[in-house]
This record gives structure tokens, sequence and C-alpha cells, in this order.
């Protein structure tokens, strides 16, 4: 279980890099799910912050809280409007293994990006597999 702090992004490339590497596989992949509708997963740019709060404030641009047209708020105003982010990200990665290791670029980390405004506690499912 990760825990947010409400909207943004929170990096979870160390925990996914350290069941890998409990997992024992040299070659081979590891697939990221995140079990919910109103958060999703991207993999970005991990050494400037400031890379992921610019793709936060566009994208809340693009679907704001409080939106008219919007019907389903059961959940507050952010309700619909995490559920159209999920869609328009992801809600899995994969990610190749190679001598045991994820083999993701120099500057890319895993994030778990929180759409609603309030913490919450999310579930990832991570399989690895490969020899």
């Amino acid at each position: 279980m990760i825990s947010t702090r409400g909207s943004g992004t929170l990096e979870v490339t160390d925990q996914v890099a350290q069941i890998v590497a409990a997992s024992g596989i040299s070659t081979g992949g590891v697939t990221v799910f995140c079990q919910h509708t109103s958060c999703s997963l991207v993999i970005m740019e991990n050494a400037d912050p400031t890379a992921r709060r610019d793709l936060e404030r566009w994208l809340d641009r693009l679907v704001p809280d409080n939106d008219p047209d919007l019907r389903h708020t059961l959940e507050g105003p952010d309700d619909m409007p995490s559920h159209i982010k999920m869609a328009w990200t992801r809600t899995s990665e994969v990610i190749p293994v190679g001598s045991g290791r994820m083999q993701l670029a120099t500057w890319q980390g895993i994030f778990l990006w929180e759409h609603r405004a309030a913490p919450h506690r999310r579930r990832l499912i991570v399989t690895v597999q490969g020899d």
C-alpha cells in the first residue's frame, strides 16, 4: 500500500526496484498495476521535480475540478476529473529487466499520480516475470 498526500506525483521507483531484486530474475520484465480509477502511473523525469509539477498543472488546466458539465460528483468536485485524468494516463507500466535491474534510463522514475485532492491509500500490484 502506498499512502499519498493528496494530488500530485509520488515516486515508487525504489520500492519496485526492491521487489525486482528480491525476485532473483536476471532477464525479463516487471509490470506495475494500479488498482484504482482515480490515480494513475507514469514514467517521468525524476531529476527535476518542476517537470512533474508542469505536467500536473497542465493536466489540471485541461480537466479542472468543479466543471459544471460533469455529473459524476458523488465524492466531491474532483471525483469525475480524477477519473478522466486516470483514463488519459495509464494504470500500468511495463519495464524491461536486464542484469537483475529495471532498465530505466538515467532520469526516469516510476510515479504514482494521485488525482484526488485528499490523501488516499493506494494498492499497486507488482509482477516480475523472467529467468
